[in-house]
């Protein structure tokens, strides 16, 4: 027979927001197998961004489900349409991926006609990736309804919150880039 799962009772508590305290293990009972932690309004507001963006995530992604791309593709193209040609291993350490992994991801879009490999200008030893002409247009798509349904929801928001939204949008790439 196997292990009960513990029970968390979650008990809230009215703080500075601003102040950083994580989740903290008050005690356990192991006579009624149940956790207590104590949240404090910073951890209820750091959860609530992420979920925040992931929602926003899933529905961007939504938006361009006709191109039945993984994260890690659209991720990609993206890059490739941004800064141009890259090895595999520039892609991986750009997106924070095993070498082995990318190599995959390219493989899949090389296989769907989106990539090709290229030899590198300088190094025999090492291939570039390069978006296809496919790509490039999947690409484009995929950034016109990703802009069409987005600038749609910013642009029904106040001057004050445009502001905002696009001041955290510099402080999430900031945050993404370490």
């Amino acid at each position: 027979m196997s292990e009960p799962v513990p029970l968390m009772n979650v008990v809230s508590f009215p703080a500075d927001p601003f102040l950083k305290i994580s989740s903290v293990k008050l005690n356990s009972l192991p006579a009624n197998n149940v956790e207590t932690v104590i949240v404090t309004e910073f951890d209820a507001y750091v959860d609530d961004l992420a979920s925040s963006i992931g929602t926003l995530v899933r529905r961007l992604r939504f938006e361009t489900a006709e191109h039945e791309l993984s994260l890690t593709q659209r991720a990609v193209l993206a890059r490739l349409a941004r800064e141009g040609e890259r090895t595999i291993s520039d892609l991986a350490r750009a997106e924070g991926m095993k070498p082995q992994s990318m190599s995959t991801t390219v493989a899949n879009l090389e296989e769907l006609g989106m990539v090709e490999r290229r030899a590198h200008p300088t190094d025999g030893r090492q291939t570039n990736i390069v978006l296809t002409r496919e790509g490039q247009i999947v690409q484009s798509e995929m950034r016109a309804a990703r802009r069409s349904w987005l600038g749609d929801q910013v642009a029904q928001l106040t001057a004050a919150q445009q502001k905002t939204l696009f001041e955290a949008a510099k402080i999430m790439r900031q945050m993404g880039d370490q």
